[in-house]
């Protein structure tokens, strides 16, 4: 039994001294009521639980501890018992206990002095008082592990907005896209292991695709333990991230055992609970498998159920809540899932019924889930009371007993209006055919449930694709929703669509495209700034643009932060792809631009408070669209690094090689700033398979066509920014694709110029030293025209080759190097020679060419930039270093005091003009890749000399110190501690350094001898060396172990791994330089240093004088007319359609993929032959009960004979049973595929219904076969009620009396009022009218006025439905309709203003008084109708509690079944569709 803690005041900071033994003194001090004081009922707490942390962490934080502490028990009550009645029952132990049911001790202090004004009888309402929580915190599950969760202890009248703020603001849970209630036996019952194994993973498996919130009673049996179990199997087999399923366990306070441990004033963190199931009695273990706990409190010990109340109110509560997410706003749907149960659960699922939740019955586990099950195929009619009764003793064999007469006839009221909801009633069978998964089943019956509530026509589709994109199943989105059923326009698709992209679901993206979505329409100007509103914060690319915006924020020096727009996107895309691209969305003039208007009625959505809805209706105005749609989708997605979203979207694209080299640059600039390392590397993984993309793509276009492949790569794309696929390779550092043969055979076609690639090198250079070679068939070209003989064009074309001014500049610059090396080396004289004079002029050449590279800019992106593009590359830094070199030595060589300095500067420039010599050899195939080893070997060298320097320095400084005592000359100091340390490497040991070789003649004792070192400490007698020897060569033998084994060896291990590194891919990255070259010297003037200084004076004149622009060479960069380009892409879009495909059939006829998908086949057969098999065993059983009640039926009949003709007159008394069994007629329903023939009710339905509207009165249950007044109901007692209305004059009396009763005349006209039924003659027994439909379960006139009929006059409503321009919408040839109607206050149902003539099966309906109603056809033929233009202002201006509508009218309105029949006439009447 529960042991009550005492309410001490204990500070925060004391809060882990706090309760850590809890329950280990059973003995408690009595507590005063005045220790407790009374707060309001909701306080906002000081800081909630941020966006960011909605996950249910454990253990939980301390700034969250605090937070719990100062706001629970300020919101949260207890219910405790203030005054002791011994009641006559004792406790287990035989002890005496209150009627709470708790101990004299436990009690409060003062509830053991009863007041004299509380009375002597013990009474709930009175003598409970609520009182701040003391149990509440994290909890333990000791000897299980990690398990953790949160419970809290709260009051049986807790508001259910309290609860559901604890849960979401400060447990940290997200709102549910789904609730999942389950109930069913409280108690321990088997299930076949197949149907656990079904259920299990079916439960768990919605709950984590969905995001549900799943609800349990929270105890560790039945049903629960069920439940509990499937999350524990779930999380062990899953990841940690995936095995989050959030399960809420509602039980009583009073029935927990062990619950003296979870006491704890100022909160447990964390209280440990011990699950022991042998002690627990009569009471119940929390089950360790649900992640929090509500447990609820009515000041009572040991009694079960006190938590429905508040887990009802809970549910109803969260299920009316609007859950945003991804864009699309729903209300939180529920779903009751049912296994086993007695009959607190049959009331469970008559409430969710009546209160419009769809039930799941799992059928197989048992009780009350196999008798709905097993009845739910059958009419209504023919669940009788004798059926239910049979089914009662079968499945309720042990308690059968307990079920009276009475009882007999409520469980088949409840069941026969459980039933008749037949919308919202599933019944899961684990052999019936395309629903073999519970996830499927509750998911299906949410869908059903909600074509029958208050959604018509496409808003109820809109209501269900919502729900389906907010649980993200597409699965059910396809078999459920995009049916034949409705036909969808794109256009209504583009909110979901929206939100689909912000959540990233790809599937419903890919699903709404095949819908027919056209990205052209979808994707505008404002949709893009909606999108980019709503891009996810973490990634980087959300944080450079806040960056941007914020830069503009301060040149503006406003205070307020600017809204993101597309030319702040632009900013961030052009930094990412590079200056070689235009701004993909130009900066508007005007602010304000024309906005979206499209209509998009009955959906409400909204995203982080920017309402989507608004987005897609506007004021009227020009829709603005992008130029691409596809391309700005495809960054979108991209810059978020949504790998699936965005290969859908580039399956989509027109341009899509250059789409996809634009990806990969843009994810590979991404990842460089992003942090985490995971996100890095999926960055570049995606990158690397864009790149895959285009060289795929490119090698379709190139085996197909190798001309136009060739101009994909130099084409204009105005999409990316006027740039070229080659360029965005080039930018991206695509090697892969630049090392492609299709590019690199368009490279050498650029090389060659206009020559034919297949000229020998040697013929080339001869036609270089005769030039009139060209005039002979030795040079071919690829150009018609500069093939004939004396054409003078082949003179320029063979010149103009960048082949050919490569080797004419290689020339000049041996030249150049020979004539330098000669002018050093044997002619550099005084007074400069005029060979000397030559190499100043062809360096000036070289100076001017330098300076045109840093000046052109053919895409004028500025000076600056162009400075900053020039020393990028190293080479050109290079040449840079080596003039400005030059440029010294010739200032000191001019000086005549300087001339030798002058020329050891010049003589380092020569070196450094040497090493120039490298890059022009890039361009062979042979010594290219060298030079690419090489250059990765000198960042080899660099790192490595770090670390030989800690070794050179240590070595030095400790040998100088030893040997050599206060050498103050530098240059000493510097040789002995670097240089002669460094040598010692390499071999030249120090002949003193061991004192053997000692010889005081080659040293300086007093280190006055300039050219001499320092001697070392030596002997004054002997001059023999005094410092110890022994020392110095154990150092020295250490170093040179250190340095030249391990460092030396080292940097051969570094130079062999950079080799084999490089080797693999020094091709590639061969290809990928040469490049540069080839560029280079394409654009390089033809004439060869120093005769390109007239080169550079044509272009001084032409762009100085004549101002002509620079200009790309069409061979690198083509704009091409708008019919070809239309043309290319075309083909381009064709052959990338093949490609995917192409890769399509390979992942099919990949090893791993057959054999997976081979397993798969295996599996589902297998799953299908067991279903076969429990389908057969099924039907075999269902028949062979039939065969045993028919041949019962046939010896009831037999016997029947008999006794007729043993009578004399040959005839028998007894009436003669009826042939047939009624199981084969059941198992015939369930054959017709579980669906029995819907027909009208015979007798009225929601004049039967359990709870009177407006009251708390319940009717007697009637069942359908106990309606008749002809059908003996001995048990029937209907209770009385009849309501007083004080605003109304014309009334029958409030609490009837014979003598009033008898004043009234029946079946005629009483005054004003008229008692005529339309059924003719009523019977009045006791001067009480009889229903003249049968009984309802209720006495008196109830709500209505008058006893007898109720008499009311209703038209029906109805206009043709029509399209915008004013023509009749026409479905099958046939017109269609609207009809009018309305919802009333109070009521959750949509119906018709009128009915029909005569009875109307109305709520209100008693057994002594009933609504009869008169239904008129009104029908507007003319939209233009005055009085229908009346009506519909008039209907504009009614009572707002009150909504009225038009509705399409056909066979799947959702109303009740006489106002469809009654629409069926009505629109056969006017001709109409149904």
């Amino acid at each position: 039994m529960a042991v009550r803690g005492r309410c001490t005041k204990v500070l925060p900071s004391e809060l882990n001294k706090v309760c850590p033994q809890r329950g280990d003194d059973p003995t408690m001090h009595p507590r005063k009521m005045s220790d407790f004081e009374v707060v309001p009922n909701l306080q906002q707490s000081s800081s909630s639980v941020s966006k960011s942390r909605r996950k249910a962490h454990f253990p939980t934080g301390s700034n969250e501890k605090e937070n719990l502490i100062s706001w629970i028990p300020e919101n949260i009550r207890k219910k405790e018992c203030t005054y002791f009645v011994e009641s006559s029952q004792t406790s287990d132990s035989g002890r005496i206990v209150c009627e709470c049911g708790y101990l004299r001790e436990q009690h409060l202090e003062d509830a053991a002095k009863p007041p004299i004004f509380l009375g002597k009888e013990w009474d709930s309402s009175r003598h409970i008082q609520e009182m701040p929580t003391d149990a509440f915190g994290d909890i333990h599950f000791t000897g299980l592990g990690q398990k953790m969760g949160k419970y809290v202890r709260v009051s049986s009248d807790t508001p259910p907005r309290v609860i559901y703020h604890l849960m979401t603001q400060h447990w940290g849970l997200d709102a549910p896209n789904l609730l999942i209630s389950v109930t069913g036996g409280a108690k321990n019952f088997i299930m076949k292991p197949r149907l656990k194994n079904i259920f299990r993973q079916g439960l768990v498996k919605v709950a984590q695709t969905t995001g549900a919130w799943i609800i349990t009673g929270g105890s560790h049996t039945g049903v629960m333990k069920q439940v509990g179990e499937a999350v524990r199997d779930f999380i062990l087999s899953c990841s940690h991230k995936e095995g989050e399923i959030v399960t809420i366990g509602i039980a009583t306070w009073g029935t927990v055992y062990n619950r003296e441990s979870l006491i704890c004033p100022m909160g447990g963190f964390p209280a440990e609970y011990i699950l022991d199931e042998e002690n627990q009695g009569s009471l119940s273990c929390l089950d360790s498998n649900h992640s929090h706990f509500i447990l609820v409190d009515d000041g009572t010990h040991g009694r079960y159920g006190v938590e429905i109340p508040l887990r009802t109110r809970l549910e109803k509560f969260i299920s009316e809540q609007t859950k945003v997410k991804g864009g699309v706003a729903i209300k939180i749907p529920i779903v009751c899932v049912v296994l086993e149960g007695g009959p607190g659960t049959l009331d469970t699922i008559y409430n969710a019924i009546t209160n419009g939740t769809p039930c799941v019955i799992v059928e197989g586990s048992g009780r009350v889930a196999d008798v709905i099950a097993q009845v739910a195929s059958l009419p209504v009619p023919k669940i009788t009371i004798a059926l239910i009764q049979k089914k009662l003793s079968v499945l309720f064999h042990d308690t059968y007993e307990l079920f009276t007469e009475g009882k007999l006839v409520e469980w088949t009221k409840k069941i026969q209006d459980i039933v008749r909801s037949r919308q919202l009633l599933t019944v899961f069978r684990e052999g019936k055919y395309g629903q073999q998964d519970v996830d499927v089943a509750i998911l299906q019956a949410l869908f059903k449930a909600s074509r029958n509530q208050d959604h018509f026509g496409r808003e109820n589709w809109d209501h269900q694709l919502k729900l389906a994109v907010a649980w993200n199943r597409v699965d059910i989105a396809r078999s459920e929703i995009f049916t034949d059923d409705h036909e969808w326009k794109p256009t209504d698709l583009h909110p979901v669509m929206a939100a689909a992209l912000i959540s990233n679901k790809p599937e419903f993206v890919k699903l709404f495209l095949e819908q027919g979505v056209r990205l052209k329409e979808f994707v505008t100007w404002d949709t893009l700034v909606y999108l980019y509103d709503n891009m996810a914060p973490s990634c980087v690319f959300h944080s450079k643009l806040q960056k941007v915006l914020l830069d503009e924020r301060e040149h503006t020096a406003g205070s307020k932060m600017p809204r993101i727009q597309l030319h702040h996107v632009s900013q961030v895309l052009r930094e990412l792809l590079g200056c070689s691209t235009q701004p993909l969305y130009p900066k508007p003039k005007h602010i304000d631009r024309p906005r979206l208007s499209i209509p998009v009625p009955h959906i409400k959505l909204n995203v982080q408070g920017s309402s989507l809805r608004s987005l897609y209706k506007r004021s009227a105005g020009r829709v603005t669209f992008t130029m691409d749609p596809v391309r700005d989708l495809l960054i979108w997605a991209v810059v978020q690094n949504r790998k699936e979203l965005g290969e859908i979207i580039w399956a989509q694209s027109q341009d899509c090689m250059a789409a996809a080299l634009a990806c990969s640059k843009i994810l590979k600039e991404l990842a460089k700033e992003e942090e985490d390392t995971d996100t890095t590397d999926d960055m570049l993984a995606l990158a690397e398979q864009y790149e895959h993309k285009a060289i795929g793509v490119f090698t379709d276009c190139y085996r197909k066509d190798e001309e136009r492949a060739q101009k994909l790569l130099t084409r204009v794309s105005e999409a990316w920014g006027k740039t070229t696929c080659l360029q965005l390779a080039l930018e991206a550092k695509n090697m892969n694709f630049v090392s492609h043969g299709g590019v690199q055979a368009f490279l050498t076609k650029v090389w060659w110029g206009k020559m034919c690639v297949d000229n020998g090198l040697w013929r080339v250079i001869a036609c270089m030293l005769f030039f009139p070679l060209l005039y002979t068939s030795l040079i071919t070209f690829r150009e018609k025209r500069v093939q004939p003989m004396g054409c003078l064009t082949r003179l320029r074309a063979f010149f103009t080759a960048p082949v050919i001014i490569f080797h004419m500049n290689i020339l000049s610059y041996f030249t150049f190097l020979l004539l330098f090396a000669y002018v050093l080396m044997v002619d550099f004289q005084p007074l400069p020679s005029w060979r000397e004079y030559l190499i100043y002029f062809w360096l000036f050449s070289l100076v001017c060419e330098e300076t045109r590279q840093l000046l052109y800019d053919p895409d004028e992106f500025g000076v600056v930039k162009m400075a900053s593009l020039y020393f990028k590359d190293f080479w050109n830094k290079l040449d840079i270093c080596a003039i400005l070199v030059f440029i010294t030595g010739l200032t000191c060589r001019l000086i005549p005091s300087t001339l030798y300095p002058g020329r050891i500067i010049l003589s380092l420039a020569f070196i450094i003009f040497c090493l120039r010599l490298m890059h022009i050899f890039t361009v062979s195939k042979t010594l290219g890749p060298k030079i690419i080893i090489v250059k990765r070997m000198m960042k080899d060298v660099f790192f490595f000399l770090f670390l030989l320097a800690v070794w050179v320095v240590s070595f030095g400084v400790a040998k100088q110190a030893i040997l050599i005592h206060n050498e103050e000359r530098v240059e000493w100091l510097f040789r002995g501690v670097v240089y002669h340390s460094y040598l010692t490497i390499f071999g030249q040991i120090p002949s003193y350094i061991d004192g053997v070789n000692f010889n005081i003649d080659q040293c300086s004792p007093n280190g006055t001898d300039p050219y001499k070192p320092k001697c070392p400490e030596t002997n004054e007698d002997n001059k023999k060396p005094v410092f110890p020897e022994w020392l110095t060569v154990i150092l020295l033998c250490l170093y040179l172990l250190f340095t030249n084994i391990l460092l030396l060896n080292l940097l051969i291990a570094m130079f062999n791994y950079t080799f084999q590194q490089v080797q693999e891919h020094t091709d590639q990255i061969w290809k990928f330089q040469r490049h540069d070259l080839i560029e280079e010297y394409h654009g390089r003037p033809p004439a060869p240093p120093p005769f390109i200084l007239l080169n550079h004076l044509q272009i001084l004149v032409r762009r100085g004088l004549l101002r002509r622009p620079a200009t790309h060479h069409k061979q690198l960069k083509e704009k091409l007319e708008k019919n070809e380009e239309a043309a290319l892409l075309s083909w381009e879009m064709y052959l990338k359609e093949n490609y995917l495909q192409h890769q399509q059939c390979q992942e099919k006829q990949n090893t791993e993929q057959k054999i997976r998908d081979i397993a798969q086949r295996v599996d589902l057969l297998a799953e299908l032959l067991d279903l076969d098999r429990v389908k057969s065993t099924g039907m075999v059983e269902q028949r062979l009960v039939s065969l045993e009640d028919q041949v019962h039926q046939s010896a009831q009949a037999l016997r029947w004979i008999m006794k007729a003709l043993q009578g004399n007159d040959f005839s028998s008394g007894e009436d003669m049973p009826a042939v047939g069994s009624s199981k084969a007629s059941e198992m015939k329903e369930v054959d017709l595929e579980g669906k029995p023939e819907e027909s009208q009710p015979l007798y009225h339905v929601l004049a039967r219904n359990l709870l009177y509207p407006g009251s708390h009165t319940p009717r007697f249950p009637v069942p359908d076969e106990k309606v008749p007044w002809e059908v003996d109901f001995p048990l029937y007692n209907p209770p009385a009620y009849s309501a007083d209305h004080k605003d109304m004059a014309v009334q029958d009396p409030f609490s009837p009396s014979l003598e009033c009763l008898l004043k009234i005349n029946y079946n005629t006209m009483d005054g004003l009022i008229n008692r005529q039924s339309f059924h003719g003659l009523y019977t009045v027994q006791d001067g009480l009218p009889l229903n003249p439909m049968g009984r309802t379960g209720l006495q008196g006139r109830g709500r209505l006025h008058c006893f007898g009929p109720n008499h009311a006059l209703h038209p029906i409503v109805t206009r043709w439905r029509r399209n915008l321009d004013g023509s009749i919408i026409r479905k099958s040839l046939k017109k269609m309709l609207e009809v009018l109607v309305a919802q009333y206050p109070l009521s959750d149902v949509w119906a018709l203003p009128g009915i029909h003539k005569g009875y109307l099966d109305d709520p209100r309906n008693t057994d002594n008084a009933w609504v009869e109603t008169v239904a008129i056809s009104v029908h507007f033929n003319n939209q233009n109708d005055v009085e229908m233009k009346r009506l519909n202002s008039f209907l504009q201006g009614c009572d707002p509690e009150l909504c009225i509508r038009w509705q399409v009218l056909d066979k799947r309105i959702p109303l009740h079944a006489n106002h469809k029949e009654l629409l069926h006439k009505v629109s056969t009447l006017l001709g109409a569709y149904y």
